[in-house]
Formats: C-alpha cells, sequence, structure tokens
C-alpha cells in the first residue's frame, strides 16, 4: 500500500467514526436511526474531502509561516465560497445515498436555506479544521524535527561513546596481557596466577559490556580483578589503599572508569621507581557531586606534561567518555602534587540509582 493510499484510509476511517459519534444521540433515543447515521455519515465524509481541499489550499499559499496573518486573511475570504461549496456536495452526497433530492444540489435554494442557521455551523467547522491543520503542521515542521534531530544527536552520542568504550576494552586487555608475558620465562607460577586472575577480569568485563554506567560498588569489584594481577606481579613494593564513603558506594558511575586511572598510576608512577609506591583510591559526596581520586608518591608528570596534548590512549578515552556522558557536569583533572606523585580527580553528578537487590548481588 502506498503512502497516499494509507493515508487515505486512516482518513476516511477517522471521518467515518467522527459521523458515528454525532449520530449516536439519535440512534440511542430509538426510533428509525438510519436516516440521521447516514445524514451524520454524509456530513463528515463531505468534510473530509473538504478538509484535503482545505490542507491543498493552504499548502499552495505563497506565504510563510511568519506570515500568519495574512494567511488568516486569505482564508477568511476563501472560507465563504468554500462553505458554500461543502453545502453542495452534501447535498449531492445525500442525494446519493437516497436521502435527499438532486434538485438541492443545484438549486440556489439551498444556499439560501442554509443561510439561516446550517452556514455558520458549517463555516465555523472550516476554521476548526484549518486550525487542525495549521497546529499538525506546526508539529511537524518544528516540535517534530527538533524530537528527530534530539534523537539523532543521542544515538550519534551512544554511538560515540560506545565506540570509546570499544577501544578502551582491548587497551586494557592488551596491558595485561602484556604484564603477563612479561612473567612467564621468569616466573611461570606467577603467570598462572596472573592468567587466572585475568580470566576474572574477563568475564567481569563481559558482563558489562553493554552498560554505560554501573554503580560505583560493581566499578571497585571489576578493579579487585584488575589489582589482583599487579598485587602478583609487584608483590611488597605495590600498596593500595581504597576509602570509600557508604553514602556513594551506590552511586551510579562510567563503567570501567577507575581502572584506565589506576593502571596509569602504576604503569607511569610506580613501575619506575626500583622500591614501588603506593595509590590511594577515595571517593566521596561533596555538595551534590561524586569526587573520585586516585593519588600515587610515584615519579610524578613529565615537565609541560597536559592532560589535552600529551595524555595516553587510556586517559584521553576516560576524558572523552566523561564529556560525552556528563557534558557540562563531569570532568577529569590530572596534576602533580607537591609532594611528589601524581593526583587523578574524577568529578561526576552524584547519582544514587542501585536498586536493594542490586546491592545484594554486589556485595555477594
Amino acid at each position: 500500500m502506498t503512502r497516499f493510499a494509507r493515508r487515505a484510509a486512516i482518513a476516511a476511517v477517522g471521518w467515518t467514526a467522527i459521523g458515528l459519534v454525532f449520530a449516536l444521540p439519535s440512534m440511542a433515543n430509538g426510533g428509525n436511526w438510519r436516516p440521521d447515521l447516514l445524514s451524520s455519515f454524509a456530513q463528515w465524509w463531505c468534510w473530509g474531502l473538504v478538509a484535503a481541499l482545505i490542507a491543498s489550499i493552504d499548502r499552495r499559499l505563497p506565504l510563510s509561516d511568519r506570515q500568519l496573518p495574512q494567511r488568516m486573511f486569505v482564508h477568511f475570504v476563501l472560507s465563504v465560497p468554500v462553505t458554500a461549496a461543502y453545502l453542495y456536495l452534501l447535498a449531492a452526497v445525500a442525494a446519493l445515498m437516497g436521502i435527499g433530492a438532486w434538485r438541492a444540489a443545484y438549486d440556489p435554494q439551498t444556499l439560501m436555506n442554509a443561510l439561516r442557521g446550517m452556514f455558520l455551523w458549517s463555516w465555523l467547522v472550516y476554521w476548526l479544521i484549518l486550525g487542525a491543520w495549521l497546529s499538525q503542521q506546526y508539529y511537524e515542521r518544528y516540535v517534530s524535527s527538533e524530537l528527530r534531530m534530539e534523537r539523532l544527536e543521542r544515538r550519534f552520542t551512544e554511538a560515540r561513546l560506545n565506540a570509546l568504550r570499544m577501544q578502551l576494552d582491548p587497551h586494557f586487555l592488551f596491558n595485561a596481557l602484556n604484564t603477563i608475558s612479561s612473567q612467564v620465562e621468569r616466573d611461570p607460577r606467577m603467570a598462572r596466577a596472573m592468567i587466572e586472575s585475568l580470566g576474572g577480569l574477563l568475564r567481569r568485563s563481559l558482563e558489562l559490556r553493554d552498560r554505560e554506567e554501573i554503580p560505583l560498588a560493581e566499578e571497585l569489584a571489576f578493579l579487585d580483578h584488575y589489582l589482583a594481577i599487579q598485587r602478583i606481579r609487584f608483590g611488597l613494593r605495590l600498596k593500595i589503599d581504597i576509602s570509600v564513603e557508604p553514602a556513594v558506594r551506590y552511586a551510579t558511575v562510567p563503567c570501567l572508569i577507575l581502572q584506565p586511572l589506576v593502571e596509569n598510576a602504576i604503569r607511569h608512577g610506580v613501575s619506575p621507581r626500583a622500591g614501588g609506591g603506593a595509590i590511594a583510591v577515595s571517593a566521596r559526596g561533596i555538595d551534590g557531586q561524586l569526587q573520585i581520586r586516585v593519588v600515587d608518591d610515584g615519579v610524578g608528570l613529565p615537565a609541560g606534561w597536559s592532560l589535552e596534548s600529551s595524555a595516553g590512549i587510556g586517559l584521553s578515552l576516560t576524558r572523552d567518555r566523561i564529556r560525552g556522558l556528563y557534558p557540562g557536569a563531569g570532568q577529569l583533572v590530572v596534576l602533580p602534587r607537591a609532594e611528589g606523585g601524581t593526583d587523578a580527580s574524577v568529578t561526576l553528578p552524584l547519582l544514587i540509582g542501585a536498586e536493594p537487590e542490586l546491592r545484594d548481588a554486589v556485595t555477594a
């Protein structure tokens, strides 16, 4: 079925339904309701045809939406002859349906009789139809187009965030495998233990692959699998302290946001030091915002380093995901510490979204 045929079928059903509604009072009174039903159908079927004419006339007017007064004036002039044409069309359809005389379809007296009462009602219906048509045009041109643009923008943002996430997953996996490979010949037992931890890490990653945001508690559980690998590798050289306020434990955060920050602290801060170092991960609520910090006492940032121009893949993707998920409300800041090391701070809107059953699952 073509688009025109679908619209015509929908219009026919709609005008028939209106005719039926207006005939219901007569039908409810009993008696011979058939003429009233046919008369109502004739009236509203004719209005269906006239409505198409009104829409066609308005569509062809060389006037923009900003020239509404001029459009109303044109319709004011046209409404009288169009209403008169409707009255004769109604007379012809009524005669065709066997409830009127054919003479009324061309007799001038038909219009004269209508001027005593029916013409004003029919003229008002013209304006009701025009109002409905203009409302539909306004919705399609402005409201509907804005909604479509919003949907397209939202889909674009989601696609971009998914692309960033897809880049981040293989990035941390590659680094984890690289860490394991460095231990295969040196310490096979340690390598096997790291592979087992990597299996838990991958399983957790697959469970979260379709979720852009998760409770902080789940993100911490994912981080534990990654830290298990690093603890095996560094042993006593790596100290990890995690401090999370109970009130923000189930706050919503981007999935896989902590791992790149901790990895960056280990790889560029702690690892270059012969004696290792310490990393502190903290999360707390401040004035309606969630602040997550990853602080290390490592070698610190190189001279001239900046997040915009010098960050690696992990930090760059994390920064872009935060900006995409929380435009204007989230940020990642990486600064050197005066006492040595690096301070990576993430600020997000504080949203508590975990359900009780999810909390139980995370705790378990």
